[in-house]
């Protein structure tokens, strides 16, 4: 026999020989993989690239959502790179394995600034039939959006149209679209019930969710398209308890057996909401704002500050003799119905355009309201120029501009607090955006009725104030037709903005016989500093002599029918006056005898603006020396020093 080995033998030998390096390929493969996924968890590793954690913000709330949700990950293994959108190059986006979107609702339903590259890209991609629907297909990615219910047809559109986008380019929805509303009150409940999701997904406890809605609503919501999706789940074991690979979570398909109960987002206390919010209500309170109840606030103004230390009043104390040093600075209404472009709150107060919260008593608001101003008067005792006899003095207030914040005339007892002030022989300086006039129609008297007039025509109103009415212009119309029929004293207040609405001045002259105001403020902006809500700086505040320019051309617009009457140079302000009703024989009577007011009021009896005028000093006077300033008050000039740049 010949020494070769049998045919059987060969195959044995072959068999053992196959077994052996398929064994040492599987170790291998094992190995490999292994140290795939501890590379990912070692910080000096070079993985091939992190998952993505991209914001899109303006006002900085879609920013620390993602921060919050960047350090949770981190905190479970889950290591992500955190991104502002600027500064992602969106073309990249195919090559990424998971991708976490935290993107707000801007203006017009728009993304903010620093998303638009962003969004524009996706939707032309969208749109361009040689990118395909694949260019994603490798991509994992959950939405989670940012917006304000009030907004109705535009609240979170950026979010969902993001989310569309992506699936439509390919990509895997680990998590259906979430979404969370800023004047809901539970916007973070909201978003930490989506971020625990988000863990729990990549982490392998399930097997993701491309069903699954967080919607802001009380049903859940889930995606019909079931066919996309394969019934056969995967593994999804992962190795060693506490190891996670994100590759391997890309690789995964989304399963429908996953199913997470949200709780409402419109969270009811004693069967409504609170308007103010831990988040609204901590921020507010940072300002110096005391917040009274739900939904009101008090806050001491620095001109009643000034005059407790006599160093003047501010330009109500020239235009109408109010004493600064009395004067309490309330509202009923923190919510409002605009975001004006130059709000000095920086948009920190709620948003709404109707009332929907719970409410609190109008007795209890005008008493802790008092309580509170009085106790903040207390402390400026001992303060450096202080004297006493004002300090005493302005423990009992006689006025109340309710213009601190908000839209207060939204408040349903606008008028039994209103009531409640004229009883206490308190005055009531009542401002309102324009924006209901059924609500000024039904306003019983008010010492001065002041309407918001920012803009001239419907283009300019909707860019200045940012409205969340879509009917904001016939509104605003009506609202100067309501102030035409009341009796007593009525005013237009102007902002002028440099820029936005300075041209306007045959506008402006157009809406004066819409409401027929017995008096017009015409006031420079006050910059309150950079803020992400803002496109203001200080190219856009006018000098005095601007709006003195402005208020003339307005007056002689008129023909006679109004004349400018006084200034506060400090205030950048000057007031227009009916020459009819309130110069008798050359003299200026714009100042109110507001002892005579309450004195009609408690009578009951019909009266209007003639029958309470006092006449104005000669240095409150349009053109006099002073220029405003009380003479009896001692002028006081910060010395500023501030540094080259």
């Amino acid at each position: 026999m010949s020494s070769s080995s049998s045919p059987s033998t060969l195959t044995i030998t072959t068999h053992l020989t196959l077994i052996t390096l398929l064994t040492a390929a599987t170790s291998y493969f094992f190995y490999k993989s292994r140290r795939l996924k501890l590379q990912s968890l070692i910080p000096n590793s070079t993985p091939s690239r992190k998952p993505k954690l991209i914001y899109i913000s303006q006002t900085g709330t879609s920013k620390t959502l993602a921060h919050r949700l960047h350090t949770l990950l981190a905190s479970n293994n889950l290591f992500f790179d955190i991104l502002d959108a600027n500064n992602y190059e969106p073309e990249e986006l195919h090559k990424e394995t998971v991708v976490l979107i935290v993107v707000s609702t801007w203006e017009d339903g728009k993304p903010p600034s620093s998303g638009r590259f962003f969004g524009n890209w996706l939707l032309e991609s969208v749109s361009d039939f040689r990118v395909g629907n694949l260019l994603l297909s490798g991509v994992k990615f959950a939405v989670f959006g940012v917006g304000s219910r009030v907004y109705e047809e535009t609240y979170n559109v950026v979010g969902r149209e993001f989310s569309k986008g992506m699936r439509a380019l390919g990509g895997t929805e680990i998590l259906g679209f979430c979404e969370g509303d800023v004047d809901g009150g539970e916007l973070d409940e909201v978003f930490d019930e989506w971020s625990r999701n988000v863990v729990e997904v990549l982490k392998g406890g399930v097997e993701g969710n491309g069903g699954y809605v967080c919607d802001a609503s009380d049903e859940e919501v889930v995606d019909e398209d079931e066919d996309d999706y394969d019934d056969e789940e995967e593994d999804g074991e992962g190795g060693e308890e506490g190891i996670v690979d994100l590759e391997d979570i890309a690789g995964r398909g989304p399963s429908r057996n996953f199913v997470v109960e949200v709780k409402k987002v419109n969270g009811k206390v004693n069967g409504a909401k609170e308007m103010v919010t831990p988040v609204i209500r901590a921020s507010l309170v940072k300002q110096g704002y005391k917040i009274i109840g739900s939904h009101s606030g008090v806050k001491l103004c620095r001109w009643t500050k000034s005059q407790l230390r006599g160093r003047g009043g501010c330009y109500k104390h020239s235009f109408y003799g109010i004493e600064s040093h009395r004067c309490m600075e309330a509202t009923p209404s923190l919510a409002c119905a605009n975001k004006c472009v130059f709000c000095w709150r920086h948009h920190t107060n709620p948003v709404g355009k109707s009332w929907q919260w719970k409410m609190d008593d109008p007795l209890d608001i005008v008493n802790t309201a008092i309580d509170l101003h009085t106790k903040m008067i207390k402390q400026m005792k001992g303060v450096p120029g202080v004297k006493a006899e004002r300090l005493q003095e302005g423990l009992s207030p006689r006025h109340c501009a309710l213009s601190l914040v908000g839209e207060p005339i939204m408040y349903p007892e606008i008028n039994l607090l209103v009531d409640e002030l004229h009883q206490r022989r308190i005055s009531t300086f009542l401002v309102t955006n324009a924006q209901f006039p059924e609500k000024i129609k039904a306003l019983r008297p008010i010492t001065q009725l002041y309407v918001s007039v920012d803009a001239a025509t419907k283009a300019s109103l909707k860019a200045v104030d940012r409205p969340l009415f879509g009917d904001f212009w016939e509104r605003f119309l009506e609202s100067l037709k309501s102030l035409r029929e009341k009796k007593q004293r009525t005013v237009y207040r102007l902002t002028l903005v440099k820029g936005w609405n300075t041209e306007e001045i045959d506008a402006y002259y157009n809406l004066f016989d819409v409401g027929d105001p017995d008096f017009i403020e015409i006031k420079g902006v006050t910059y309150c500093g950079s803020s992400a809500t803002s496109k203001l700086t200080m190219e856009n505040v006018p000098w005095h002599a601007d709006v003195k320019s402005f208020s003339e051309a307005l007056a002689e617009k008129s023909k006679g029918v109004y004349e400018v009457a006084c200034e506060h140079v400090h205030s950048c302000c000057v007031l227009l006056a009916k020459v009819d009703k309130f110069k008798i024989n050359g003299q200026w009577f714009t100042w109110i005898d507001y002892e005579k007011f309450h004195d009609l009021v408690a009578a009951g009896k019909p009266f209007d603006s003639k029958d309470y005028m006092a006449p104005t000093p000669s240095w409150a006077a349009y053109g006099a020396e002073e220029g405003g300033f009380d003479p009896k008050q001692i002028r006081y000039k910060k010395e500023r020093h501030h540094k080259a740049k």
